[in-house]
């Protein structure tokens, strides 16, 4: 196994003699005494050639920092060094698209429900929905994990890009179960005449080691592919994406607020802060403020259909503030939004109580919203953004922000 990861490297002799003191076992208990590469690159040898994944490296060296202090630099030395390494061996061109069906092996239909982090499986007849007609999973596996699904792309074939979660993946499940070990074709067959979008709706990396390596952007291109190969006549395709952290953000903002002057000037116009007041005060002496700030932070407001209905219009138009203005370093604050814009994707609509499971309210207050990737221009989007850091959106996107004007201070 040595030769082939470490061309030259055969055996610990390859070093010129005694090049690491210690031993190897638990994190904990690792001397690694010399400053040299060499020492360092002798235990991966070793590691290697026994037990860890290519691709486990990398956390255990992050694991060997903080009880190593006086040799962190050369362990994030070693540990760029192996990313770039890992970049080559997980390249595109050594990974393999698979599709999982129902008729996959246990082991890996186990796998892809256990790492599903977007919309957690619920049973096995949620599963089996998943993977079974009108919906395509994908997943990338490697030659050293044959077994193991490093990416998992989840689709839905629609008929109109999807608005909300629930129409994708709220189906009666529970009725199924009974009918769980019986043919998938029996039940329900595809007819390409109803296929004229393809929805991707959540996407998992399952490798902590292989992070920063952008595997789910080759991926979904080639998702994209494949699906166009069974289905020429889709032209629509697009995600229906969470948008994880608003609901951090907008308590942060409403926090930093302490005398509700920009609820009232920035975040509200007269007419919504009028409206709020009148449904929120009317038996009630707590602000208005300090009233939002409690509901946001329990999800009751969606409990009120009317608080509701009030506050839709103001949220839309914060979301669009957080995913299009709030930058870190010029690009996307919002990590989904930066991985989408970056693959050439364009905000293309937000989507109201798209998500109304407690994970969805937590996270972003019920928004969605939908990625277009239009193939003839995500190049050049792409190029955009990381050049030039230009957000690309859509009109009935950018008539949400014209309503905005505050510009938050994080």
């Amino acid at each position: 196994m040595a030769p082939y990861l470490f061309p030259g490297i055969s055996s610990p002799s390859s070093f010129g003699g005694n090049s690491l003191y210690g031993h190897v076992g638990n994190t904990s208990s690792i001397h690694l005494p010399l400053p040299t590469l060499d020492g360092y690159i002798f235990l991966i040898w070793i590691l290697l050639s026994t037990c860890c994944h290519p691709s486990n490296i990398n956390l255990y060296l992050l694991s060997m920092l903080e009880p190593n202090k006086s040799i962190a630099p050369n362990i994030k030395a070693l540990n760029k060094t192996l990313r770039d390494l890992l970049s080559l061996w997980f390249s595109a061109g050594f990974m393999r698209l698979q599709r999982v069906t129902w008729d996959s092996s246990c082991d890996m239909l186990q796998k892809i429900s256990e790492y599903e982090a977007v919309h957690p499986v619920r049973s096995w007849g949620d599963l089996k929905l998943r993977v079974g007609p009108y919906r395509r999973c994908y997943v990338f596996t490697h030659s050293s994990m044959p077994k193991e699904p490093i990416v998992v792309l989840h689709t839905a074939l629609t008929t109109e890009i999807s608005t909300s979660i629930q129409s994708i993946v709220n189906h009666a499940h529970l009725q199924l179960e009974e009918k769980l070990f019986q043919p998938l074709s029996k039940d329900v067959v595809e007819d390409p005449k109803n296929i004229h979008a393809a929805v991707f709706y959540s996407i998992s990396s399952t490798q902590k080691g292989l992070q920063g390596i952008e595997l789910g952007t080759q991926l979904i291109k080639q998702a994209v592919k494949d699906v166009l190969a069974e289905f020429p006549r889709i032209s629509l395709f697009s995600t229906l994406s969470p948008v994880p952290g608003f609901r951090d953000w907008l308590l942060l903002e409403l926090s930093k607020d302490e005398r509700g002057a920009l609820l009232s000037s920035f975040f509200l116009t007269d007419e919504e802060y009028t409206s709020l007041k009148d449904h929120l005060c009317k038996n009630n002496a707590v602000s208005v403020r300090e009233q939002i700030l409690e509901m946001l932070k329990s999800n009751q407001w969606l409990q009120d259909a009317n608080l509701s209905e009030l506050l839709k219009v103001p949220f839309m138009r914060l979301c669009a503030q957080y995913l299009y203005r709030e930058k870190r370093r010029g690009y996307a604050l919002n990590s989904v939004a930066h991985f989408h814009l970056r693959n050439g994707a364009c905000i293309w609509r937000l989507n109201w109580l798209a998500d109304k499971s407690p994970r969805g309210l937590t996270s972003s207050c019920g928004i969605m919203v939908n990625y277009r990737y239009f193939l003839e221009a995500t190049e050049i989007n792409s190029q955009r953004y990381i050049e030039k850091q230009h957000v690309e959106a859509s009109e009935q996107f950018l008539h949400l922000l014209g309503l905005s004007h505050h510009k938050s201070s994080l």
